[in-house]
Formats: structure tokens, sequence, C-alpha cells
């Protein structure tokens, strides 16, 4: 099976998404000129091409193609070759409207900007076939191409009658009959039994509140239908060429892909992240999309899509302060990207992200952004034994989309609570901490992990709370935040309110009542304040750690432990979560990869490389024990060391200091 290392050659792979058929061709050259200069290694072609490629039904124009691939080789650049599917031209929607989505009130989807296709359309898919299928076979044998990258950001959703009928299937092969559907959604609330699969649709608008256990399932269903329409092409490019990877970008921590089920079935994952400039957290957040997607991948993976300076889709679109583009790109190095890309290499003059970002903003080659990619491009040349390296943690943080969408619909307890929200601050807590995370599904092998948190899963199934109850009584520590293990795979909610395993496992007893706070709110807790949510917990074999303090909960539980399990009924302040979480880690072994680090500033194992990140607007000196050797800069540091603001060092250990630690120099 192919990997990312055959797509990276020994090097990390450095460039972003070209789009030449928006340029004369006499720019052409001085594009690779410039890209040459820059150290970029590879280019991502053919994403929106499709009307350039096919103008009209069945037509094909290779031709802009074939002198751009045969270009890029000719300069050393490799090529990740896309499938354009993401794009429909248009004359599809006008000869064949049926490919056209249709949103939940029944309205059609309009081409006329992008990803306007419904993914169950058998016309669509028989459309993005064939011209995949003519792509692999006319450059399955270029020395140019390096990777197939499929379709991008997959993100339709269509509540179509083509789809109502895929979903029917769907449904048929999950459930087997309409009796065992039934009781899965709890049809006999508000007279909603069927009889026949064929009264069965998708949740459209209704008069109120939709079934929650379809629409649980139209979200399982619909992460399905568009990774069939993944899988389809990548199977066809593999035919032609089964020694490039094949890869699609995700968006970072979005709710419509099971990412998960989607990362098993590609050769690289990779994924488009974009921190906002102003967000003085926005270090954290691309830590933690690094976390996920390393874990995603189970080793390197590739960041597909980032910007160089602002985006054009927010309120206010600020551009990137002078040290952050390299800083977050370093970052995400640091935590297992063998591959830093852009959207995109030239900022276009047209269309509707002109005044997106590119590697060569319109200020040209002697503006910043131009002369900032530089720097990073030769760093990275200058990183190649980083490249298949792992970066390992010693906790994990677990994380499921069904969970998410099931905890996400409406009528339940506090539309306050959202689950990025949640798990980003416990994230953040553990990285300001300086702990080292991974993301695990609840239902992977635990094992080798010393602490295991849970942020916020309303949803578990019978084996992931096996799976935790087994981990823990098998010696890890387990720490889980509120209202998890509420219900099952089906959305029904536990005996109790909280599964009875859970409970035996945390010390939770028989009363088990639900307070959450509105947005304004807090409560008082032993030694914290905290927000958003409360509980009314008894004990059964529990000790209770801190208690809430003033209320109608004064004096019950907030935070309660049974052995190795913790179990956190509130959402503490960010310094409480940290020092709660930091004081769990280091009882279970687990300790900051360098300690007595300044504030904001982060340290990354990666391999034998220590990659220190000072993520604060001001230069700081930072002292990690050892002599190590600065790849960046190719000094030798012992002692204290200066980073400039947004600056980066990259350390190996000397021998000298290998002697040192290990008490064998002379």
């Amino acid at each position: 099976m192919p990997s990312l290392d055959d797509a990276t050659r020994g090097r990390p792979v450095f460039g972003g998404d070209y789009n030449p058929e928006q340029w004369p061709e006499e720019t052409w050259t001085e594009d690779f000129r410039l890209m040459r200069e820059a150290g970029v290694n590879s280019v991502t072609v053919g994403v929106f091409s499709w009307a350039k490629i096919e103008p009209r039904p069945g037509a094909r124009d290779f031709g802009w193609l074939d002198r751009l691939t045969d270009l890029a080789h000719g300069h050393g650049v490799g090529v990740v070759l896309a499938t354009p599917t993401a794009s429909p031209p248009p004359w599809m929607g006008a000869r064949h409207p049926e490919t056209l989505p249709r949103d939940e009130n029944g309205q059609t989807v309009w081409w006329g900007s992008r990803q306007q296709f419904c993914a169950s359309s058998p016309t669509y898919r028989r459309y993005a076939a064939a011209i995949t299928e003519d792509l692999a076979a006319r450059y399955a044998g270029h020395p140019a191409l390096t990777m197939w990258h499929i379709n991008n950001e997959y993100c339709t959703h269509c509540w179509c009658d083509e789809t109502a009928a895929h979903f029917r299937r769907w449904l048929r092969a999950r459930h087997g009959t309409v009796e065992a559907l039934n009781e899965a959604w709890g049809t006999a609330f508000w007279s909603q039994r069927y009889d026949d699969w064929e009264e069965i649709i998708p949740p459209r608008r209704a008069q109120y509140r939709r079934n929650p256990a379809q629409e649980l399932d139209f979200r399982r269903f619909t992460s399905d239908a568009l990774m069939e329409c993944y899988v389809a092409e990548r199977d066809i490019v593999a035919r032609h060429t089964p020694l490039v990877p094949v890869t699609t970008n995700f968006m970072p921590f979005w709710s419509g892909q099971d990412a998960w089920a989607w990362s098993a079935e590609e050769d690289v994952v990779s994924v488009d992240i974009y921190p906002d400039p102003k967000d003085p957290l926005g270090g954290q957040y691309n830590a933690m999309i690094g976390d996920m997607t390393r874990s995603q991948a189970r080793g390197p993976w590739m960041l597909m899509e980032q910007a160089a300076g602002p985006v054009n889709w927010r309120e206010v679109n600020h551009p990137k302060p002078r040290g952050l583009n390299r800083l977050l790109s370093l970052q995400s190095v640091a935590r297992g990207a063998d591959a830093v890309c852009y959207f995109q290499w030239r900022q276009s003059r047209q269309g509707a992200e002109k005044f997106h970002s590119g590697m060569l903003s319109h200020a040209g080659e002697r503006g910043r952004t131009f002369q900032e990619v530089k720097r990073i491009g030769a760093e990275l040349a200058l990183l190649e034994d980083v490249v298949g390296t792992r970066a390992t943690a010693g906790i994990a943080v677990l994380h499921d989309w069904n969970s998410w969408w099931a905890g996400q619909q409406d009528g339940r307890p506090s539309r306050e609570v959202d689950y990025q929200r949640l798990v980003r601050a416990w994230h953040r807590a553990l990285w300001e901490s300086g702990l080292a995370t991974d993301f695990a599904h609840p239902e992977h092998d635990l094992r080798g992990y010393r602490m295991v948190v849970v942020p916020h899963l309303y949803l578990l199934t019978d084996t992931a709370i096996d799976n935790l109850v087994s981990y823990a009584r098998g010696g890890g520590t387990l720490v889980c935040g509120f209202f998890t293990g509420v219900a099952d795979e089906h959305d029904r909610v536990r005996e109790g309110g909280m599964d009875a395993r859970l409970r035996a496992l945390l010390g939770i007893g028989t009363v088990h009542e639900w307070w959450p706070l509105d947005p304004d709110e807090s409560v008082s807790c032993d030694g914290f304040d905290a927000t958003l949510w409360s509980e009314e917990l008894s004990t059964d074999g529990g000790e209770v750690v801190a208690a809430y303090r003033g209320g109608e909960l004064d004096g019950l539980a907030a935070v309660l432990r049974a052995g190795r399990a913790w179990y956190v009924s509130t959402l503490p302040s960010p310094p409480a979560l940290r020092a709660l979480l930091a004081g769990i880690a280091e009882e279970a072994g687990v300790r900051p990869v360098v300690e007595g680090l300044p504030e904001g500033v982060e340290a990354v194992r990666r391999g034998e490389l220590l990659f220190v990140l000072n993520h604060g607007r001001e230069p700081v000196t930072v002292t990690v024990p050892g002599t190590h050797h600065d790849l960046l800069t190719g000094a030798e540091v012992a002692g204290p060391m200066e980073l400039e603001r947004f600056g980066v060092a990259v350390l190996r250990e000397t021998a000298a200091g290998r002697a040192v630690a290990s008490g064998t120099a002379r």
C-alpha cells in the first residue's frame, strides 16, 4: 500500500494548490522560476478544472495540462494531480438537473459556485468516474505525478428524491427490517411508526422537531454516501497507478465526515487548517488539528491547505503578523506533518477568492508574504531527517463523530453545550501544560496510553463502554467530562441517565440529575469556579475531590474519583481545568515534554528532534537541559537560548549532551 513516504521522496513536501488555467501560459514559466526560488517541490493541480478539461459533455482538453505537467517536471516540481469532481461544469446542471442537490426545504442548490452535486446521483457519479478514468489513463506514467488528490473538501448535503432512495437502501443494510428500524428510531413516539421502506424519507423540513435517531442515521448516511464517491474515484486511479498514494483533504474538525472511517480508506491523511491570526489561542487550535490528523493517519500526515496571509471568508480577514506563518507551519511539522502546503500558489485576480492570500500575493515577489514563504521553504529543506519519524504521546483525547452528531440535536438540556468548545477546552488544558496528546476513538485499543480523557461523549456504544471500563480496571487513568455515556448508539437514553457500568466505575450513585447553566451563570466549587453545566450526583464508592459551594447543589460532588477513574461534572475555568488535568497526569506518570518553559512556549518531540516554539509576540529566553544542535541555525545550544517573537528552534541532542544525560561524560 503506498504511503506519504512515496510522495515525499525523503524530503518535506512544500507547495500548494496551483491554478494555472486562471493565467496566460507565459505566466507559467515565471511561476516555476519563483517556485524554485522559494523551495517549492510540489503543486496540486486540477482541483477545479472540470470545465476546462471537459468543456462540453464527453469532450476532452488535456493539451494545457500536458504542457503544465511537463513544465513542472522540467523544473523538478512534483504534481499532486486532482480529480476535478468537486465542482461540476455548468453544462451538467443545465442538462442534468437531477445532479443538483436539494436542501431540506426542497429548494434546488444551483450552479454558479462549487460543490453543487448530489452524492447519490447516478448521473453525477457516471460523469465523475469517466473523467477520473481518462485522467488516470493519461497521466499514469507521467514522471511528475507524485500523488492523487480526489475531489476537494467533501461537504455537500442533499435531501432530494434520489438521496431518499439511496438513504432507504443504506437503512436496509444497517437495520435489516422495518421493525428493527422502528425499534432503533423509537417511532412509537408521536405516531411515527413505518410500515414500509418507501414511507421513509430524509429528515426534511417538518412541522416541529424531527426524530433525532432519524437525523443521526442521516448524518451517518451522508458521510458514507460521500465516501462512496471518494472510494469509487480512488479505486479508478489506484487501478492505473497502484504505487501512487491517494488522498482527499479534510476540513478541520468538521462535523460532516466521520474522519475515523474516512482515514482508513486513504493512503495519505490530509487536512486544511486556517487558524484565525487574531485568535490568541490560534496556536492551540493548530496543535489540536495536527494531533487529531496525526492520530487519524497513525503517523505522518499532510497539511494540504493553509493560508500564507489572510483568508477571505471571515467578517474581518486579518493578515498573518510577521513570523506567524513560519511558526504555524513548523508547528505542524513538529506534530507529524511531512507536507506543508497552501491554498494557493498565486493569489487570484478574479473570482470569489481573489482576496484569499497566496504564497505569491498581489504584492508580488518583493512582498513580505513571498519573502516569508522563501524562508519557510529554505528551512524545510534542512529538516529532511524529520520525514517519516513519529511523534508519540502518553495521553489520548477521545473523540467520536457519532457522539457529536447525536449530542448537537434539538431538544437537549442546553443549547450552550457545544461539542467543539468542550474538546478544545480540554485539549487546551493539556497543551498549556506541555503534555503531548493523541486523539483516539472510544473503541480503539487504549492500552498504550497512561491517561485517557473524555471531554464529552454523550453517545457511547456498549463496545466503547466496555473498552473504557477495561482500560481503567487494567490500570489506566480515565478522566470523564460531564454528560458522558448518556445514550446508546441509537440515541436511546440509558437507564439512570448514565450507563450503569460507567456509574459503577466512576463511583456515582443512583441519583443523577442534570443542572445546565445559563450563558452568564457560574458555580463555585472547592478552589475554582465553573461554567456551562453542573450535576446533582450521589456517590457510591467515589471520593469527592471538589464539591459545589452554594446554591441548590451545595456540598454535592463536582469532581469525583474512584481509584484511577475521575468524573468532572462541570466545566472548570481554564486555569482550574489545566491544574486538574496536569495533576492527574503527573499522578499517572505523564510529564511535560520539557518542564519549566515560559508561558506561551511549546515543546514537541518528534523522533529524535525537539521543536521549541514561541507563540508570543515578544522574544523570550528558554533553557532546555543538555547540549543540542539547532538544525535551523546550525548553532550549538547549551544553556539559555533566545527565541524571537513567533520563533522556532529544532534541536537534536549532541553526543556530548547525551553523554552528560546518561552520566558517561568524562
